[in-house]
């Protein structure tokens, strides 16, 4: 049953991630650096903080007891995290939102499940037997599944009348490249933080354990989001836009930069409460949860009607990548049983 909850938070976590760029569809009058510090703000910055202080009994005294060098690798780890954010926006620009997430996804799906346990020294211990075949076997079905959603991503943007004219591979790859490998320090974040979440559980922190290493993580994500974003503002002279805007909706702008914050954190949030039940297996957690996010991401575009005018073959091609990635889910859950019997 704790497993079966675990998929459960996973997926709610997905789905939180799904729907966080949603909202920026209604912003006005603000350039892309004002709405995106504005949702760091609040993701990175005050709800881990504000979480961590409503789910972590004692928290000065966690705090106190953690061992500094976790406090600091999960910091820059985080901080490789926001780089690779920041990689990932720019890529879109080059080559589209549906490659640079097949490519930037599926490395990270990769490298953020398999390089924790292989620095660890656990991972070949972690394969071996039947359960470990299936988490390896659903990992790569996801990586799979990620890459044909990138190939009909890829065939819907041919079939739109819409089509970037600015599309260059070359300039886009390098960017997927180091989005994919550093968006993956997130996994590798929450690992270094493990004696932090410890030490959280002894005091009563119980299933909301990891909440406290966000503090760390997330707050070294918006550091480097912060840098980045005030180097634009300077740059573009934008500053004066958290006032004002070309037309009236300041106060809109400012309630979807925080539900996108809200909605981009709760992933954060569910992921801890998945991850913490997937026991001996709990490095498959990452696989997981980035297989459901590019799955309820295109369940979200199907919703909004983003795939009606599309030619068959390439709604074949969606309808094959969902299959693909679903089947992987039910693979790495199936692993994970596996590993608790």
């Amino acid at each position: 049953m704790q497993l079966l909850w675990g998929i459960f938070f996973h997926g709610l976590g997905a789905s939180s991630a799904a729907l966080c760029y949603t909202p920026e569809k209604k912003v006005k009058g603000w350039s892309w650096q004002t709405y995106w510090l504005a949702q760091a703000s609040v993701c990175w910055l005050l709800l881990p903080i504000l979480i961590a202080v409503l789910t972590i009994p004692s928290l000065t005294q966690v705090l106190a007891e953690a061992p500094a060098s976790a406090m600091w690798n999960a910091f820059f780890l985080g901080m490789a995290y926001g780089v690779g954010g920041t990689a990932f926006g720019m890529a879109i620009k080059y080559i589209g939102f549906s490659l640079t997430y097949a490519i930037s996804v599926g490395i990270s799906c990769v490298l953020g499940t398999l390089v924790p346990p292989l620095m660890n020294g656990t991972l070949g211990t972690a394969l071996s037997g039947t359960g470990g075949r299936w988490i390896l076997s659903g990992v790569i079905l996801g990586a799979a599944g990620i890459a044909l959603c990138g190939l009909a991503g890829r065939l819907k943007e041919k079939d739109s009348v819409q089509a970037q004219s600015t599309f260059s591979f070359k300039k886009g790859l390098p960017l997927c490249l180091l989005a994919g490998v550093l968006s993956a320090f997130y996994g590798f974040a929450i690992n270094a933080g493990k004696p932090i979440s410890d030490i959280a559980a002894q005091h009563g922190a119980g299933n909301f354990q990891v909440n406290v290493v966000y503090i760390f993580s997330n707050s070294g994500a918006f550091l480097t989001t912060l840098i980045y974003t005030l180097w634009l503002h300077i740059k573009n002279k934008t500053f004066s836009e958290y006032r004002s805007v070309a037309q009236p909706g300041l106060s809109t702008n400012y309630l979807m930069a925080l539900l996108t914050g809200i909605l981009w954190y709760g992933q954060f949030f569910f992921y801890g409460l998945g991850h913490v039940r997937l026991g001996k297996y709990e490095f498959s957690s990452w696989a997981i949860h980035m297989i459901m996010l590019v799955f309820f991401s295109s369940l979200v575009g199907l919703i909004l009607k983003e795939w009606k005018l599309t030619k068959p073959v390439t709604r074949r091609a969606l309808a094959a990548a969902l299959f693909v990635l679903l089947l992987a889910v039910i693979v790495l859950t199936y692993g994970n049983y596996l590993g608790g019997t």
